[in-house]
């Protein structure tokens, strides 16, 4: 298990959560959507456009529970009443932390374990995101390398990323570069003041993300935050929703002009005491 990780950047630990944990994660973000009133909150989460970088909504939710619109959402009065639960890109970013369903899946000794087994001595879970994966209009999210977006002195970052539906070449799996967390972090997201800024650290090109991690549900996907991965549009008529966990090492520190604060939450483990 151990070298597949240290030469490919990402693991597969299938039938890691039981049908019934899924589901019931599943049933309990559509009742979060339906308890909201979007009315006056049309937030779009596009990775294409990066429209979202600059809104404050999204800047704000570190320590928060927010939703966000797919950018291909019709966002009518009769879809922001009557069709919510298929408009919404995803959730974010403090689910783990605010949400008691959300903390019971995402705080386990069996979690704690696997990520002192890659590696952690101290792990700290930073930021959650549920993501829908919408049928039909499921943005693409466009390849990246998480410790863009989330960087610690040293590196330490990690995606946790659930299946809570089957993900296949159809729904649009996740694809990854597979062996690309040895080359060098291509940009870095970063916070000046109130705005934000993509810098480019180094012009080497992405390597192709040709594996498909086609998965089953319940199935775990480990990515290293160097590790180039992608997924493209969900042009099928099923979802695929996903759960994930970025987490960093609690020895590592964590830079302050990341996007992502936590100002009114501290950064515990997955079995504090």
């Amino acid at each position: 298990m151990l070298n597949f990780w240290n030469e490919n950047g990402y693991l597969i630990i299938e039938n890691f959560k039981t049908e019934e944990e899924c589901d019931s994660l599943i049933e309990r973000s559509i009742k979060l959507i339906e308890e909201q009133d979007f009315f006056n909150q049309k937030s779009v989460f596009d990775t294409v456009s990066q429209s979202h970088n600059d809104d404050s909504y999204f800047l704000e939710s570190g320590d928060k529970i927010r939703f966000f619109f797919e950018e291909k959402a019709v966002l009518n009065d009769e879809n922001i009443k009557s069709n919510k639960q298929y408009i919404v890109n995803k959730i974010g970013h403090a689910l783990h932390d605010l949400d008691d369903s959300f903390i019971q899946f995402s705080k386990n000794e069996d979690l704690d374990q696997i990520a002192k087994a890659i590696g952690f001595e101290d792990p700290k879970l930073l930021q959650s995101m549920y993501i829908f994966k919408q049928p039909k209009i499921g943005g693409e999210v466009v390849c990246h390398q998480d410790s863009t977006f989330l960087i610690t002195e040293p590196e330490s970052t990690v995606g946790f990323w659930f299946a809570l539906e089957d993900a296949n070449k159809e729904n649009g799996c996740l694809q990854v570069a597979s062996g690309g967390h040895k080359g060098p972090l291509r940009k870095l997201f970063k916070r000046d003041n109130n705005k934000m800024e993509m810098i480019e650290l180094s012009n080497e090109p992405f390597p192709e993300t040709d594996t498909f991690v086609e998965v089953k549900k319940g199935s775990l996907v480990l990515l290293h935050g160097r590790l180039p991965h992608y997924s493209c549009e969900n042009k099928s008529s099923k979802s695929r929703h996903a759960y994930t966990l970025h987490v960093i090492e609690g020895k590592s520190k964590y830079l302050d002009y990341n996007w992502l604060q936590r100002k009114n939450l501290k950064t515990g483990g997955f079995v504090d005491v």
